[in-house]
């Protein structure tokens, strides 16, 4: 199949079949004339910041086919494109950078990693005993590809792992959601990996924070909206918190998330590591190739009616 991508790595467009025209937007100021882009890749931005005129011009596309996201997330691109267009997603490629941030602000947590970078500039010697990761039990909410990425990492630490998921999978010894607030106040840590759709929206709120025992901790390295920033704000310190995404985002500076007790937090940066770009970028010159050759793309989340 012919017709004109537009990418954002130059690999992509040098090994392009010859039937497709390439050319290259990385971001910034978006080519004046992409009327006869029939597939769009959009530039992956390492946080949500800056991204809107990436999707601008999703309007000035009207022989748009394929809309390709390299992020795992798509809720912010639904509304923009029409019933005829596919939607493919980067599921998979974020696995393993999103699952090394989700044990890091794990560990950053459990054994107070800010608190000794603050001391140690401070010049002050002040050892306490520590919080473990081994023998925890850590419930992962959203037990798909990267959920399961994360649970590789922690089972090495003498962990047991509460899964989660939308629908229950006995198989697997995967809980449905429905099930979540029975198995709360039996765990120390819950790492929430789940998209935001309508029924995620402020899945954790006041209710899940009661929930659960007094020092646990909540991970979230999926969507901020999936938390409910107020009733996280409500625990003054109760139950602990690392998050590399909040609601909203960016954080506006007078925020009282920033100095709120026993929160951490990183600036939504957890799937952009090192590990991911090579992976993107083969993803996509077979994405690519699929497309030239007419085959089934990869990771549509949306078909094209």
């Amino acid at each position: 199949m012919g017709g004109r991508a537009l990418v954002q790595w130059e690999q992509n467009r040098d090994n392009a079949p010859e039937a497709l025209h390439v050319d290259l937007y990385a971001g910034g100021a978006a080519p004046k004339e992409v009327e006869d882009v029939t597939f769009y890749q959009v530039p992956y931005a390492p946080s949500t910041q800056g991204v809107d005129e990436r999707l601008d011009i999703i309007g000035r596309m009207p022989e748009l086919r394929v809309l390709q996201l390299v992020s795992a997330g798509y809720d912010q691109v639904l509304d923009l494109i029409p019933d005829h267009v596919t939607l493919c997603n980067g599921r998979g490629l974020h696995d393993a950078s999103t699952a090394e941030h989700a044990l890091a602000l794990i560990l950053a947590a459990q054994r107070e990693l800010p608190r000794w970078a603050i001391d140690q500039r401070e010049r002050r010697w002040a050892p306490t005993p520590q919080r473990s990761l081994t023998d925890s039990r850590v419930m992962i909410v959203g037990h798909g590809s990267i959920g399961a990425a994360i649970e590789r990492r922690l089972l090495p630490f003498e962990t047991e792992v509460v899964r989660v998921a939308r629908r229950a999978r006995p198989e697997e010894s995967v809980h449905a959601i429905d099930d979540m607030h029975a198995l709360l106040p039996e765990v120390d840590i819950v790492v929430l990996v789940t998209p935001l759709t309508e029924t995620t929206r402020g899945l954790f709120g006041s209710r899940e924070f009661s929930l659960l025992r007094d020092d646990a901790l909540v991970v979230n390295v999926g969507r901020g909206a999936v938390l409910d920033t107020d009733a996280l704000l409500a625990q003054n310190g109760r139950v602990r918190a690392a998050l590399d995404v909040t609601d909203p985002e960016p954080l506006p500076v007078e925020h009282p998330l920033w100095e709120a007790p026993g929160v951490y937090f990183t600036p939504h940066v957890a799937g952009g590591a090192a590990a991911f770009y090579p992976r993107a970028r083969a993803f996509m010159d077979a994405q690519l190739a699929r497309w030239a050759a007419g085959e089934p793309l990869a990771n549509v989340v949306r078909p094209g009616r």
